[in-house]
């Protein structure tokens, strides 16, 4: 696991995504799915960093009531702040872009139950 402890918000965000593809991700994945920060299109910096921020919102928010949460919820909760960033950046995104969470694979749900899980602990 890489020490995420001194990264900005967005890149966190980055890594703790990067180390959960390569934690369940299903033989190889694609080399945009685990591209290091500095290569990652603006339009992704910008959308890391806030969910980094509604998540850390969101913990505060709740004054730690989050915990109480179960681990698909808080997945939920990443992947439907991920979607509403792509409709910002995108006009008319591709479906598999903006998918429900029931339509995600597995692979990325836990990616997504971990990045909320990290925040959660950092905040």
């Amino acid at each position: 696991m890489t020490d995420t402890t001194a990264l900005e918000p967005g890149e966190f965000f980055h890594e703790v995504w990067v180390e959960g593809v390569k934690r369940y991700f299903p033989g190889e994945p694609k080399a945009g799915y685990i591209a290091p920060w500095a290569e990652a299109p603006e339009w992704e910096r910008q959308s890391a960093a806030a969910v980094h921020r509604q998540i850390e919102d969101f913990v505060r928010l709740s004054a730690g009531s989050t915990a109480k949460l179960s681990r698909e919820q808080k997945g939920r909760f990443v992947a439907l702040c991920w979607i509403a960033q792509i409709h910002r950046h995108f006009e008319a995104p591709k479906p598999s872009h903006v998918a429900d969470w029931d339509d995600l694979p597995v692979w990325h749900r836990e990616t997504d139950s971990d990045i909320f899980e990290r925040i959660e602990q950092s905040a």
